[in-house]
């Protein structure tokens, strides 16, 4: 039996890692590979569409993205090593749980493959690691939209993508220390676990309402957070009596951005993100230095701080967030 269980992961890597667009061909003098945290997610489309339009503009570099069919860490971590086994020139990856890839990460970094990373400040084993903007104010950010539109007082909580992963946690506690300023605002069943899943941030939202049927104010964490918080707050009729705030997408959002259900998210675009880390991994292979002032030639990313990592890689931080409601969602095609 455990045969056969390892050879129904094998053909699962190997079926994964085949995925994506713009895969490298054998004129390419390098190959990219961006490694996401799941496949079909609207989020890791999106980053795609920037991840396959790196390799169509420039020559020289194939660029390909594949991730695992749910999120999950180890199926992730099973990818990267196939990908190893491969001898990719650099790897970009979006970690789902930063901890876990340390030494899966070391490995590609000895074989000479080079890696870049996405939301993981806090990775040892990673050469550039890029960050959209301060986490810390991100999620302070959110905090202060919900707080002042439940007047400052009341009940409160959080979502989280998994307690694995880095941004959404350091999103979570920025909104909590930015609340500790307001005596009035309880938080309760904080950094609740959706694992990137719509259905279960909809179920566990419901189980909120009824355990606290007096809660306002809801900060979610991953992309699709907002969406089952919101199903879940207008099947109820609070639309008008809950503040819904986080990371989200426009028209996946727009629904209940319309309804009121959702009163705010804001983003980065992830086919920036998934641009950008191919040009961070480009550079780095053509041994070109990032440094604290550079225009990358993305919006965002036009003048980023570089800060060293706890390793021996570098923080790339931009300024790419934008706010969307109701009156501007329409504004964003994506």
């Amino acid at each position: 039996m455990l045969k056969n269980n390892n050879l129904l992961l094998a053909s699962f890597v190997a079926s994964v890692a085949m995925l994506g667009t713009g895969a490298a061909t054998a004129q390419d003098d390098k190959e990219v590979v961006t490694v996401v945290k799941v496949t079909g997610e609207n989020w890791f489309t999106r980053m795609e569409e920037g991840v396959t339009l790196y390799g169509e503009e420039h020559d020289g570099i194939g660029t390909r993205q594949v991730g695992p069919a749910r999120a999950d860490a180890a199926q992730q971590a099973a990818i990267i090593e196939d990908l190893i086994s491969q001898e990719v020139d650099a790897l970009a990856i979006v970690p789902m749980d930063p901890s876990t890839l340390e030494g899966v990460l070391r490995r590609a970094m000895g074989r000479g493959i080079a890696v870049i990373t996405h939301e993981a400040d806090s990775l040892q084993n990673t050469q550039l690691n890029l960050e959209a903007f301060d986490n810390a104010e991100f999620g302070a950010h959110f905090a202060e939209d919900i707080a002042e539109c439940m007047g400052h007082e009341g009940q409160w909580t959080s979502f989280v993508g998994s307690l694995g992963s880095l941004t959404h946690v350091q999103w979570a506690d920025g909104g909590e220390e930015y609340m500790a300023q307001f005596p009035e605002m309880e938080l309760v069943s904080p950094k609740n676990e959706s694992f990137n899943d719509a259905n279960r941030a909809y179920e566990l939202a419901k189980e909120i309402l009824r355990a606290y049927p007096d809660i306002k104010g809801f900060q979610g964490g991953s992309a699709i957070d907002v969406i089952g918080i919101g199903r879940a707050v207008e099947e109820a009729g609070l639309e008008d009596e809950t503040c819904v705030y986080g990371l989200g997408l426009p028209q996946d959002t727009s629904a209940y951005l319309e309804s009121g259900a959702v009163d705010g998210i804001a983003f980065w675009d992830p086919k920036d993100a998934g641009y950008v880390m191919n040009i961070l991994a480009d550079k780095f292979l053509n041994g070109e230095e990032i440094k604290t002032g550079d225009d990358l030639g993305v919006s965002g990313y036009e003048d980023v701080t570089v800060t060293d990592g706890p390793g021996e890689g570098k923080i790339v931080r931009g300024q790419a967030w934008v706010d969307v409601d109701a009156s501007n969602w329409s504004d964003y095609p994506f």
